[in-house]
């Protein structure tokens, strides 16, 4: 082999070397980019949804809305974004009420199985959780896709996969409740409660842990009534 050829060689493999570099550089960098508008949508969605009432909620969730179909836009494969826009929207529900929450909701049951069909795993799951409490709280037919029986499954598979989790545990302990199952309730809760601190959303798990001291109150005062008859 020529020297002029070896050279040529080297320098083939060394342009090849720093592409595949400067590829991995840019998905490092597109990947924490990504990571870091996800947190910032969480982050203000604690502040909406906590902190923010009536006009200034509902403008919110609206802005937020708008935030979140830019991110699932710019990353169309990625079921976290997908995730997010559903639990804005079905927040965005909750604060709306009548006639247009029934819309929202349905938008936000589109992009919920939409992310679970990329990835049902994704966030721990939080799809099957935020998919379940739409099941649940949605009036059912004619006027909606209400399901009780969907619902339990949704939330019964959000705790395969996160077990431990603060919201996986409260959600199904709200239905459990509902469904008039006291003590199963309870436990459910009380393992919310013990569940680990999110460093990066302090806000979400305060007033996620206020929501669930209340009711648990409302738990214990059934579960009394019960053993007084």
């Amino acid at each position: 082999m020529t020297l002029t050829k070896s050279l040529t060689i080297f320098t083939l493999a060394a342009l090849l070397s720093a592409s595949s570099l400067a590829v991995t550089s840019f998905s490092n960098v597109a990947a924490k980019d990504f990571n870091t508008q996800l947190l910032n949508l969480q982050q203000h969605w604690a502040k909406v949804n906590y902190q923010l009432v009536d006009n200034a909620q509902e403008n919110g969730f609206e802005n937020l809305v708008k935030q979140a179909k830019t991110l699932v836009a710019d990353n169309p494969d990625n079921a976290k974004s997908l995730v997010w826009l559903g639990i804005i929207e079905s927040s965005y529900a909750g604060a709306k009420g009548g006639i247009g929450a029934l819309s929202l909701a349905k938008k936000a049951k589109k992009a919920l199985e939409k992310s679970i069909k990329i990835d049902d795993s994704a966030l721990n799951g939080s799809a099957y959780a935020s998919l379940g409490t739409l099941y649940h709280k949605v009036p059912g037919w004619p006027l909606g896709f209400g399901d009780d029986d969907t619902a339990k499954e949704m939330l019964e598979k959000a705790m395969l996969i996160n077990p431990n989790g603060i919201d996986s545990n409260y959600f199904y302990g709200e239905f459990l409740f509902d469904e008039k199952e006291y003590i199963k309730a309870k436990q459910y809760l009380t393992h919310a409660l013990q569940a680990a601190d999110r460093e990066e959303r302090p806000l979400a798990d305060e007033f996620r842990r206020i929501e669930i001291n209340q009711l648990m109150a409302k738990v214990d005062k059934k579960i009394q009534r019960t053993k007084k008859h």
